[in-house]
């Protein structure tokens, strides 16, 4: 859902709502679509793929170019792997459209994608759902005539949120944005925001938060700035309150707490299962392989496995083996 910036610091944010000129020029030049290697895990059914119910099957997994959509890819490629199938590895297909015109045509046959982005970006919808699971059944049903089936959503949701630094936190006990809107009303001086230029224009952003929240924030209590920037500012206390992805793994690693979007307000970006129609109905086993992973990928676990490479510098795939070997989902060396 990030805008602008190195891949792993602030990709999540293209997942949401990237250039179409960045995706269109990808599928002018064929640039991803064409290239892959071979997944070679050593890897054997754990809790998934037992019997190797995709024995025999040649899929193609990808995915966009950020940690978050790296590991997810990864994760898909392994447990079809897992399953019997042999895979090629196409993830890393630069900006949003890219790697859903991939499936949809059928260079692949699955990746990882987020509801949110399908709803407004793809099938061009200004007003997001509120409810989740409404949100992943609008989309479902509205992407079934273009040939692509869309599995069951994860707890996963990729959306913006404003977290504080711990001392902060302890100094003024804000839970949610309803209580960032009361201090803002009660010690306006209090509330100073960072954020990103996009956010603080969109009606999905800044402007929209305040509608729904009636809070008011001065525009000399608000700074703009690039989103890798906005995650150490806000970690040292230089404003109160930062613009974050909530699954981004920097939360976490900086200590940071997340106000809880008690009214709903911000779009929600829940990632599932998006398959190629037809490579489903020829291999039907692909949506048992994957469910018991989806049901298993939250924010918690997003935010663990985006910091091991965001923070840590492991590689994006490894991180992906490690967790699927960790929750018993494979077995192998």
């Amino acid at each position: 859902m990030r805008r602008g910036g190195a891949v792993a610091a602030s990709g999540v944010r293209r997942s949401k709502r990237a250039g179409v000129l960045a995706g269109a020029l990808v599928l002018a030049s064929g640039c991803g679509l064409t290239s892959g290697s071979p997944m070679v895990d050593d890897v054997g059914p754990g809790s998934i793929g037992r019997g190797e119910p995709l024995k025999g099957a040649h899929l193609t997994v990808t995915s966009k170019e950020f940690t978050e959509q790296l590991v997810l890819g990864a994760i898909m490629g392994i447990a079809f792997e897992a399953a019997g199938a042999d895979v090629l590895d196409r993830t890393g297909i630069q900006g949003s459209i890219g790697a859903r015109e991939a499936v949809k045509s059928g260079d692949a046959d699955a990746m990882y994608e987020y509801t949110g982005t399908a709803w407004i970006t793809y099938l061009g919808n200004g007003t997001p759902i509120a409810n989740p699971q409404q949100q992943w059944q609008a989309v479902r049903d509205a992407d079934a005539k273009n040939g692509l089936t869309w599995l069951a959503p994860s707890a996963l949701n990729n959306t913006y949120a404003l977290a504080m630094n711990d001392a902060n936190f302890k100094k003024y006990r804000t839970r949610t944005l309803s209580d960032v809107a009361a201090l803002a009303k009660s010690d306006p001086k209090a509330v100073t925001l960072c954020v990103e230029s996009e956010f603080a224009n969109r009606a999905d952003g800044l402007p929209g938060m305040e509608k729904a929240y009636g809070m008011r924030v001065p525009a000399g209590n608000v700074t703009q700035m690039d989103t890798g920037i906005i995650y150490t500012q806000v970690a040292k206390g230089s404003c109160t309150y930062g613009e974050v992805f909530t699954t981004d793994g920097r939360i976490r690693s900086m200590h940071l707490a997340v106000m809880a979007d008690d009214r709903k307000f911000f779009p929600n970006y829940n990632v599932a299962p998006e398959i190629n129609s037809k490579a489903l109905r020829k291999h039907p086993a692909i949506a048992t392989v994957l469910d018991p992973i989806t049901k298993k990928l939250n924010n918690s676990v997003a935010q663990t496995l985006n910091a091991k490479v965001d923070v840590d510098g492991e590689d994006p795939h490894q991180v992906a083996l490690d967790w699927m070997k960790q929750e018993g989902f494979v077995t192998g060396g």
